[in-house]
């Protein structure tokens, strides 16, 4: 009998301290998601009245890699483009930064601030928002 009470209050005790460990206000917004990585757009649209509309990217040239964001760890950000206007999949690179308050990315490429609504972020996939337009990018 002695042990059951000895258990007993070890499961209480336990189910206590488990309840007490809950999350608070102060993490909300935080993923344990990283968004750096390298980014390739595989698709372009829009959001009208909460109907999604998505086609394969205009921006990719066809035959060349996908255009892509690299986003880095020091918070610096390479933008690569594929053209073959002047010679086949020449690639065509901008820098700049970037930041990530709550659910947003803000970019700053040539001196123009650009701020996303991240709609959807996991290990492989990214859905950014700005106004109507939407950009989804893969890992």
């Amino acid at each position: 009998m002695k042990t059951r009470s000895i258990l007993f209050a070890l499961a209480l005790s336990i189910g206590l301290f488990a309840a007490s460990c809950n999350s608070n206000d102060e993490n909300k917004g935080d993923t344990i998601t990283p968004i750096t990585g390298k980014w390739s757009i595989v698709k372009v649209g829009t959001n009208v009245n909460g109907i999604e509309t998505l086609v394969d990217p205009p921006q990719n040239t066809s035959g060349c890699d996908h255009d892509y964001l690299n986003l880095k760890i020091d918070n610096t950000l390479t933008s690569g483009d594929y053209d073959s206007a002047v010679s086949p999949c020449a690639l065509t690179t901008v820098s700049g930064t970037y930041s990530r308050p709550d659910s947003k990315l803000t970019t700053v490429i040539n001196g123009v601030t650009t701020t996303y609504d991240i709609v959807n972020l996991t290990l492989t996939d990214l859905k950014l928002r700005q106004g109507n337009a939407i950009s989804v990018y893969i890992r």
